[in-house]
């Protein structure tokens, strides 16, 4: 007889799957997008050498100054182009001066001697491209300019080169994201609109100003919207333009590098807010039909466009728009020291339908035809080369529609960012405001909502964010304090109304850090309640920078109820941190009662408890805690020094009796208490 082959050994499940047993079916989807990576990584080796050397896009294309040839070579990549031609200031703008020669794979190529253009081609000198293609001619960016500056009168955009005298001197070689950034507490904010006056804030500014005021706050990671060069600033930053460029704006490429040398002295990691999800359709300022092909860095036809932002949508199959934005990434690394990336759209990306209109309410719309798989596989590139060029990076995703995985390691089946945002949460907290009564809160709903995350998947939890800041919504300030944001905030005013937008306002705060994820987000300035929305200088509003700007003024001072809005906000974070809230587990809910709006949770060694009731205050009120002993207040939101009426004695030492505490909650008060 014939001996019998031993079976193969069975195939593992993918952790992913372990974790999520709705996932089974889709375990072929999730191995088949792991072998595509894998091959494409494959292949970059091959013909590449590594991932890392493949993101080096920006150092052979654009304009740069070779040492040993003694002049600048510039290449650009525009296969459909006829004829391209370097202008600048260099040459009088002359269309016909300097023509580039066309060499393999649709790279254009033209070099400027020292002998014939030292004193010509110099720092701060201006230039472009002169593209002529079937479609007709056009002066353009280069695709990869490193710095471009908008002309007062013209308001027309050109490329700059920069060559500064000094390079700019590093210090922070000691700086380690993963010891300075144990769990993350994220301060969005906008450089320009960090300072009080009418005007664009900058970068040094910045540095100077807002560092030290972040940094005494508690935050330890700085996420910074619009940096990359957009021609209309009331986009907020959203619309680029020029992806390797630092908005002019705010200053130069250095005073960038200052802000996060100073950002990393003071132990503080910085993100950029990186925008790979779509791009500017002007043609004059950005990418759009580059080469006249109406199919190079965007999908041809009306797959190029976004049908909900008025943008153009990139061909992440094609080899060389992968290497573009792989090679922006590295860029953002490598030249300006910065931590890591929160990428925004990602739900525009995975999608061919974008996420617009479409309720995700089963797997199958995952793993089914919707997903586009390009976009899939070079978001997985994208997180692949970040953490291996950079060890600790933090990478953030910005999806609204749930996809499992997202936030998981590749080798476990995921895409391989380390954290996700918990986007449900401002909704609820906005739709709660906006459409039910205080006595109508339902708490189990706002429990689901506040730890209804994907098992095993970082999060990050924020009450508001630029989205709810934004001109057409309202702050929760704005939605809790109504008018009276502007005529009832002195420290002494008693107006009940006020009285009750700032407990909730400190309540809702609380909650959301210690039940809503592993890393907490605040947007510049509703840590304070800042008084208005965010509306960019436009037509109309008559160019006004009066939204454009936050009031520091009002958080400083001690005679309004800004003020204790901005020290609670500080005694919280500064309270998770020493006890490590964010890294302690998921909220254990211990009590929940519907009938007083009390609603109690352990997170770590911290109990969290919370009435909600409009009027009932609790004298004796008991409930179960995980462990005997001794417990105190270590935050009490009813505290005099946030505003409150010192109702709880914060002094008072609890004892447990059979494993319950029995405490003093006045309505409308959050208690954090710690063992003794």
């Amino acid at each position: 007889m014939e001996p019998t082959a031993p079976l193969a050994a069975p195939v593992p499940q993918l952790l992913l799957v372990q974790h999520d047993s709705w996932l089974a079916p889709y375990e072929p989807v999730l191995r088949q997008r792991q072998a595509r990576l894998a091959a494409r990584l494959a292949e970059i080796a091959q013909h590449h050498g590594s991932l890392d050397a493949y993101a080096t896009a920006h150092q052979q294309l654009g304009l740069h100054y070779d040492g040993r040839r003694r002049g600048f070579r510039y290449r650009e990549w525009a296969p459909g182009a006829e004829a391209l031609y370097l202008i600048g200031d260099f040459n009088g703008w002359d269309r016909q001066a300097n023509p580039l020669q066309r060499l393999d794979y649709g790279v254009w190529e033209i070099f400027l001697p020292d002998k014939e253009y030292k004193d010509r081609l110099v720092h701060n000198s201006k230039y472009k491209v002169h593209v002529v293609s079937a479609n007709g001619a056009q002066d353009r960016l280069p695709a990869t300019a490193r710095r471009v500056v908008q002309d007062d009168h013209t308001k027309d955009y050109a490329a700059q080169v920069w060559r500064p005298a000094t390079a700019f001197a590093w210090t922070d070689q000691k700086f380690r994201v993963a010891a300075a950034v144990k769990e993350p507490f994220i301060y969005e904010a906008h450089v320009g609109m960090a300072t009080e006056e009418y005007r664009v804030g900058l970068y040094r500014e910045f540095a100077d100003e807002m560092l030290p005021r972040i940094e005494a706050d508690g935050y330890n990671c700085v996420q910074l919207m619009a940096v990359m060069e957009h021609p209309y600033y009331g986009s907020f930053g959203y619309h680029v333009a020029n992806f390797f460029a630092p908005s002019s704006r705010f200053g130069t490429p250095e005073e960038l590098k200052y802000l996060i040398n100073e950002a990393h002295r003071r132990g503080i990691a910085v993100l950029l807010d990186v925008v790979h999800s779509h791009a500017v359709k002007n043609q004059a300022e950005g990418l759009a039909d580059f080469d006249g092909s109406g199919n190079l860095y965007f999908h041809k036809g009306e797959r190029g466009n976004h049908p909900g932002w008025d943008s153009k949508l990139f061909d992440y199959g094609r080899p060389e728009v992968q290497q573009f934005l792989l090679s922006n990434l590295r860029y953002w690394l490598e030249e300006f020291h910065f931590d890591g990336f929160r990428f925004d759209g990602v739900t525009s990306m995975l999608y061919h339908h974008h996420g617009e209109g479409v309720a995700f309410v089963g797997y199958d719309q995952y793993f089914g035809p919707g997903a586009d798989e390009d976009a899939i596989l070079y978001l997985q590139l994208a997180t692949t080369l970040v953490h291996e060029f950079k060890k600790g990076a933090l990478l953030v995703a910005e999806d609204m529609s749930g996809l499992p995985g997202l936030g998981r390691p590749i080798t476990e089946g995921g895409i391989g960012f380390d954290y996700r945002l918990a986007m449900g949460i401002p909704d609820y907290w906005i739709k709660l405001l906006k459409h039910t009564p205080d006595e109508g809160w339902n708490l189990g709903d706002l429990w689901h909502v506040l730890t209804n995350r994907r098992e095993g998947e970082k999060t990050v939890a924020y009450a508001e964010s630029h989205d709810q800041a934004l001109v057409g919504d309202k702050t929760l300030a704005q939605w809790l304090f109504g008018d009276g944001i502007y005529h009832h905030m002195q420290a002494a005013d008693p107006d009940p109304n006020a009285a009750r937008a700032l407990a909730l306002h400190k309540i809702i705060r609380l909650v959301t850090l210690t039940a809503g994820g592993e890393a907490y987000l605040d947007f510049i300035g509703n840590e304070f309640g800042h008084p208005e929305w965010v509306d960019f200088p436009r037509a109309g509003n008559g160019w006004s920078y009066q939204y454009a700007r936050r009031q520091w003024s009002l958080a400083d001072n001690p005679d309004l109820k800004f003020h204790f809005l901005g020290n609670f906000d500080k005694a919280l974070i500064h309270l998770a941190k020493a006890r490590h809230v964010l890294a302690a587990g998921p909220a254990q809910l211990l009590h929940h009662d519907e009938e007083h709006k009390v609603l109690a949770f352990a997170r770590g060694p911290l109990v969290v408890i919370v009435n909600l009731h409009v009027t009932q205050s609790q004298p004796d009120y008991r409930f179960w805690v995980p462990k005997e002993g001794r417990y105190r207040v270590v935050l009490s939101s009813d505290s005099g020094q946030f505003g409150g009426f010192d109702r709880p004695d914060e002094c008072y030492i609890y004892e447990t009796y059979e494993q319950h505490l029995r405490v003093y909650l006045p309505s409308r008060v959050a208690l954090v208490l710690a063992p003794a």
